[in-house]
């Protein structure tokens, strides 16, 4: 099953993190947190991995209408955004698909917010495509 939706875009590592979180804001998503695996792991396992950075993003006005018709619904927040850097030197961002997330909640009253985040989630996917290019147009 599909649990994400993504783009691929060239760029240096922390470029990439600075437009995504950009792009967020411009959809109305603040950045609750931003976890650093690759620090964290070699913090604490000592171990080397990829650049990762886990980005928690949240609409307010959005996650307000979702925990009135679901109180439940924060144990899904917030939406979790990812951008990691790939084996072949692209830098992948990835968000959670909000309708397959909400999904779980089996509530229909949820489908239109989760549409709506949908919708915002592709704009700051293409945004970072438009401002870094992809891959495929180096």
């Amino acid at each position: 099953m599909e649990y994400t939706i993504q783009t691929s875009v060239t760029g240096e590592f922390d470029d990439v993190v600075d437009t995504t979180i950009a792009a967020l804001e411009d959809e109305g998503f603040g950045v609750l947190c931003d976890i650093d695996i690759q620090a964290t792991l070699k913090e604490k396992l000592g171990e080397e991995f990829r650049q990762y950075r886990i980005l928690g993003a949240c609409n307010p006005p959005l996650a307000y209408e979702g925990l009135t018709e679901e109180i439940e619904l924060g144990a899904l927040l917030p939406c979790n955004v990812i951008v990691y850097g790939t084996d072949d030197g692209e830098v992948m961002v990835s968000a959670v698909d909000p309708q397959q997330l909400v999904g779980i909640a089996d509530n229909d009253a949820l489908d239109s917010i989760a549409t709506e985040v949908n919708e915002r989630f592709e704009r700051v996917l293409s945004a970072v495509t438009d401002e870094l290019g992809s891959k495929s147009e180096a």
